[in-house]
């Protein structure tokens, strides 16, 4: 394991696995078009990954809750973003690429503004009770779950709903023989536009200095005097609005959705987060980005390992670094 850091280090850092994985892909893949293809697909749906991860990732490290109903808002968000969309259905379809804009703003906006809602009133009805308690916070967690399922289930029925893609994001540039679908690059730069923001407000403001220390000591910060419990609010909400964002984005990528969808994405959320380490956002995004390369690389070279992928890599981390990546308590 020494030698590895070592080699690591030596590599310019842990920032640069993803790009060591990708050059390792692209010896094995052996053509370039394939591989670039690949790697775009792959870092398009680390960043969406990320958008579901980041703010989970701040729960656990900053106010040590785990969460399982995570995953509710991640489909609420979907539902929520393609039932927008269909009611927008004429500015979806239009050839003004204003319209499309304004339509996918609008089920974005919706998304993330019930994610921020119920994300605040989920943490003083359900968490708030159950604070330095592991095992009811995992019950009463996955209690919340299934009757958060049964209310989409409700609402939107049983069946598969489509999500509409607004015409400006409909289709694939061909550059040569790489083919790259217009969604996947707005994704990519949505998240990274999102990740630009909370590493700025968490390394630029006095909030940001207050979650980072939380999420270090927070004994110390509740010594010097600041109530942090009422970053907690703040923190929670902003983590299901992006769960709820995340969502939404996931919606228009997989373009028709179930109930399940929540739940289905959640395994990999917990993968990232336990790769990236505990309360870090770069740690999330790295973490994002290793299975979303990772997960299309081994898909298309071996496509009967391509559900224990995301697994191997996990467990080839913790051997290699117990606390991830990047984590940001020990």
């Amino acid at each position: 394991m020494k030698s590895m850091t070592t080699l690591v280090e030596r590599l310019g850092g842990i920032n640069l696995l993803p790009v060591l994985l990708a050059i390792i892909a692209l010896v094995l893949i052996g053509s370039p078009s394939t591989w670039l293809t690949l790697t775009i697909a792959g870092l398009s749906m680390g960043m969406m990954i990320f958008l579901m991860a980041s703010g989970l990732s701040l729960v656990f490290g900053l106010m040590d809750v785990l969460n399982f109903g995570h995953s509710a808002f991640i489909s609420f968000g979907a539902f929520i973003a393609a039932s927008v969309l269909a009611a927008l259905a004429v500015w979806v379809a239009a050839d003004s690429v204003l319209l499309n804009l304004l339509a996918l703003f609008a089920a974005i906006s919706a998304a993330a503004l019930f994610g921020l809602v119920a994300g605040w009133m989920f943490e003083r009805v359900i968490i708030k009770p159950v604070y330095r308690d592991h095992l009811r916070q995992i019950l009463i967690t996955m209690g919340a779950l299934i009757v958060a399922e049964q209310i989409i289930l409700a609402i939107w029925g049983g069946s598969p709903v489509a999500v509409p893609r607004p015409n400006f994001l409909s289709g694939s540039l061909i550059m040569g023989d790489v083919t790259i679908e217009i969604y996947r690059l707005f994704a990519f730069g949505l998240g990274l536009v999102t990740y630009m923001a909370l590493h700025a407000v968490l390394n630029r403001t006095r909030v940001g200095l207050l979650v980072r220390a939380g999420v270090e000591n927070r004994e110390m910060v509740e010594a010097l005097g600041f109530r942090i419990d009422r970053l907690f609010i703040g923190v929670f909400a902003v983590g299901s609005a992006l769960a709820a964002m995340g969502g939404a984005m996931w919606a228009g990528y997989e373009t028709l959705i179930t109930g399940a969808i929540g739940s289905e994405m959640m395994i990999i959320v917990f993968i990232v987060i336990i790769i990236g380490g505990l309360g870090s956002i770069e740690g999330s995004l790295l973490g994002a980005l290793m299975v979303g390369l990772m997960g299309n690389y081994v898909a298309f070279l071996a496509p009967k390992m391509a559900l224990a992928s995301n697994m191997i890599l996990m467990m080839a981390i913790l051997l290699w670094r117990p606390y991830g990546l990047r984590p940001a308590v020990k």
